[in-house]
């Protein structure tokens, strides 16, 4: 049912992994706008949260295409953003950063690293 579709690169599994990878950066961009929006009341940052949405979303329908498993891609696409999205609690918004919490965030890496090892 799907294809292999030349989207980024050559096509491969490899560019459809860049793909999930840059679509699971753009996940703490578009939550980083929408809590500066301030409940989308600031315009600039709420289209920044859209913009951002759209093309995040984007990039994981591409890897999809390009044959990464549903389930996997939206685990490795969760994972980077709720990573990313943690880092720029901490650095940007003085959110908690507990040696505790940082080891379950050391989870989930290896549970992403581990996902895309497996899955090749």
């Amino acid at each position: 049912m799907t294809e292999d579709v030349p989207i980024a690169g050559d096509g491969t599994k490899d560019s459809a992994w860049t793909l999930l990878v840059v679509a699971g950066l753009l996940e703490p961009v578009w939550v980083t706008a929408m809590k500066l929006s301030e409940g989308f009341t600031d315009v600039v940052w709420a289209a920044a949260t859209f913009i951002a949405l759209f093309f995040s979303m984007y990039l994981l329908g591409k890897s999809l295409k390009m044959n990464i498993p549903m389930g996997t891609a939206y685990a490795v696409w969760v994972g980077i953003g709720a990573i990313g999205a943690l880092i720029v609690g901490i650095l940007l918004f003085n959110e908690p950063s507990d040696l505790l919490r940082l080891f379950f965030v050391l989870l989930i890496v290896v549970g992403i690293v581990g996902v895309q090892v497996t899955s090749k």
